[in-house]
């Protein structure tokens, strides 16, 4: 019967509803075999239904994407809730619909669009496809359209944005996703990620545009119409350009015998690190060369994320011990984030976590700016993070007397406030999250692993002139600001009711509405729901940072000092953790007795820690964290699936 259906929906398109006998589901399918006209996508969705697997048919067609902390990100394939030919059209004609409602001059500045080397061969889709796609929408509309003619890191669309001054931006990645994914990226005329309002807006646009209009399967026009521009030359020499205001030390860098690698990850980022070597004076760095040419099947790594470390960074650091080079560099496969890892003197390889790589970042770039502004004002300098990252940026900025922010987890939080600190003439050095995204200086007001990576191999250079590793220093910082012990991972969880009990659960931990007091043996000082707004800590009990409904996040304060953060990731199936303890210099162990409200007296180690009691530090940690798991997210009963080493 279902075969049936498929073949008189075909002949008569209209009437729809006896399909599957679920009103909405059939009233989804009869639009989706309507408007698709992408052959693959559109044979995917008349094989499900001829299968009769209305469940999967339901799944994808009867909910549509929303934004997360990069935009809208999904699996490609056939469905409303997936990134495909059709949803990019939709979500272009939503983004048309508001951005003309709110720029007048919209068809005077026009719109950029870039492109990562993401496909799926199966769906006909690749992220080129979907860049021509957007431009068609537009340029249907008479819109210009600034489309790069080739791959770009992601720090191009944002940077392009400012540079031409257009209203927004669009980057088609799902950067260090698997393969099966691919995203659609917004920025906004500031230069940053959109943030709210706008995108609750646009999703709203987007419902009432959902029909593709006339033209807008017209990919043609991309080689016919007029206002379609290439940016691609313009915007990277500019790029390039700008990357002189954050080199210190071109001369030495010139002459450095310091050898680098570098691994794009089968993405975007070779040609780009090699021009920004060139611009520091380097000689290029060494590429991997099974890894240098995009390939959207990532066919040499598990997972197309340098952030896994050591596991996915196999053939560089074999690559590194052949040609004698100390330090790896790996930007992910759209270029917006870096990972670095160093040769020890006993031959292991230490691969810096993403905190890590901020203390040494905050150290080098506020160095320079006193170095090259010696009478300028610190109390005019801001450094950011997002709140589940470090806070060795804070424990730097209290001791030199500059300031730094927080800010929720994403870098569109971060890039609109570097944007306002900027319009009330701040000086913003360095911002960071945990997960090895990086921004130094501000000519791009989003993460980028191009500037990142050369900005590492300045500093390694420059500390090797002093026979001091990037290990030894990163030693060096701590010891001055304080050691900054952090651990950051996460569960897999792909159903997302067990989210939200887990999160529930938390929220009425032993009675409605109260939150745990104790985890395990570790007493909790404080609470900080983003969800829900509450802040324990806070005199009206009210979070100082916004509430974000659509995401959950809890922080505990412990009365040790730890500072753990359980959140669900906004591009992924994942329950992420964070936890750090810090010790400030020059203080040491204690046991001291505590009163709780409510409680009895109770025994605590207060971990004051002196800055060479790092094992300590490291221990207690884990003792932490193994509580977190256990009391909290119950990995055993809730069937999560642990992250792999």
């Amino acid at each position: 019967m279902a075969e049936n259906a498929v073949d008189d929906l075909n002949s008569n398109l209209l009437h729809a509803p006896y399909l599957t006998g679920d009103p909405q589901l059939d009233t989804a399918i009869g639009q989706w075999l309507r408007w698709d006209k992408n052959p693959k996508t559109k044979e995917q969705i008349e094989n499900l239904l001829r299968n009769g697997m209305n469940k999967e048919l339901r799944d994808r067609l009867c909910c549509r994407m929303t934004f997360g902390t990069a935009g809208l990100r999904s699996a490609m394939g056939a469905g409303f809730c997936y990134i495909n030919d059709l949803t990019v059209i939709q979500s272009t004609q939503g983004m048309y619909k508001y951005l003309e409602r709110c720029f007048s001059d919209f068809k005077q500045r026009g719109f950029v669009v870039g492109y990562d080397t993401r496909g799926q061969v199966t769906s006909s889709c690749s992220s080129q496809r979907l860049a021509k796609l957007t431009a068609a929408v537009l340029l249907a509309k008479d819109v210009p359209v600034y489309l790069f003619s080739r791959y770009v890191p992601t720090p191009f669309v944002p940077y392009a944005v400012q540079e031409l001054k257009a209203v927004a931006g669009v980057m088609i990645t799902a950067s260090h996703n698997r393969k099966e994914d691919n995203g659609y990226k917004v920025y906004w005329e500031t230069g940053a990620q959109i943030t709210s309002p706008h995108d609750k807006e646009i999703l709203k646009c987007i419902e009432e545009c959902v029909e593709p209009w006339n033209d807008s399967w017209n990919d043609n026009l991309v080689d016919t119409s007029p206002l379609k521009k290439d940016p691609l030359q313009d915007i990277c020499k500019k790029y390039m350009d700008d990357l002189k205001k954050i080199c210190f030390y071109r001369d030495l860098n010139s002459k450095t015998t310091l050898k680098f690698v570098h691994t794009s990850f089968h993405g975007v980022g070779h040609d780009y690190v090699q021009l920004a070597f060139q611009v520091f004076g380097f000689k290029p760095p060494i590429p991997v060369p099974e890894q240098k040419d995009p390939d959207p099947d990532f066919s040499t790594v598990k997972c197309p994320n340098p952030e896994e470390g050591e596991s996915v960074l196999e053939l560089s650091l074999r690559l590194a011990e052949k040609e004698n080079a100390r330090i790896v560099l790996a930007t992910d496969p759209d270029a917006d984030r870096l990972a670095v890892a160093e040769l020890q003197e006993d031959g292991h390889w230490k691969v810096f976590t993403g905190n890590e790589l901020a203390a040494l970042f905050g150290w080098w770039m506020f160095d320079c700016w006193k170095k090259n502004k010696p009478n300028a004002d610190v109390k005019n300098v801001y450094m950011l993070a997002t709140t589940v990252s470090s806070k060795i940026l804070k424990a730097i900025a209290l001791k030199e007397g500059f300031h730094f922010e927080e800010t929720l987890p994403g870098f569109k939080w971060i890039g609109s406030r570097i944007k306002d600190l900027l319009g009330h003439g701040k000086e913003v050095l360095f911002a960071f999250e945990e997960s090895i995204g990086f921004l130094c200086g501000t000519s791009v007001l989003d993460k980028d692993g191009v500037s990142a990576a050369v900005v590492v191999a300045e500093m390694a250079s420059f500390l090797d002139t002093r026979k001091v590793t990037l290990k030894e220093q990163l030693a060096k910082v701590y010891e001055i600001y304080g050691y900054h012990m952090s651990k950051t991972s996460y569960f897999l969880c792909y159903d997302p009711p067990t989210i939200k009990t887990i999160f529930e659960r938390i929220r009425n931990f032993e009675s409605p509405k109260e939150y745990p007091k104790f985890c395990g043996t570790f007493a909790i000082l404080h609470v900080r729901d983003i969800t829900t707004g509450y802040d324990s800590s806070q005199p009206n009990k009210k979070s100082v940072l916004p509430v974000s409904k659509n995401s959950q996040m809890i922080t505990f304060t412990f009365q040790n000092g730890c500072v753990a953060t359980l959140r669900t990731s906004g591009t992924e199936p994942k329950i992420k953790y964070y936890a750090e303890m810090c010790a400030s210099p020059g203080q040491s162990t204690s046991s001291r007795y505590i009163t709780l409200p409510g409680l009895k007296l109770t025994k605590l180690t207060c971990l004051c820690l002196s800055s060479d009691d790092t094992t300590l530090l490291e221990e207690e940690l884990k003792k932490l964290i193994d509580a977190l798991i256990e009391n909290f997210l119950e990995p055993s009963k809730n069937a999560l699936v642990w992250r792999s080493v």
